[in-house]
């Protein structure tokens, strides 16, 4: 892996999800998974937070 690799060809196995693009302007997003809602969120640090 180099500076030049795309993050497509590094992460190939698995779908590539650009998370600001998830969340939209508010940096949120709501995510469903066997009925349970989990929110998505970009902190003002610019971490990812995952909460139920």
């Amino acid at each position: 892996m180099n500076a030049q690799t795309p993050i497509t060809q590094i992460f190939a196995d698995a779908p590539v999800h650009d998370a600001a693009h998830l969340t939209g302007n508010n940096g949120l997003a709501r995510i469903v998974l066997n009925d349970q809602i989990y929110t998505l969120r970009i902190t003002r640090a610019g971490k990812l937070i995952l909460t139920k």
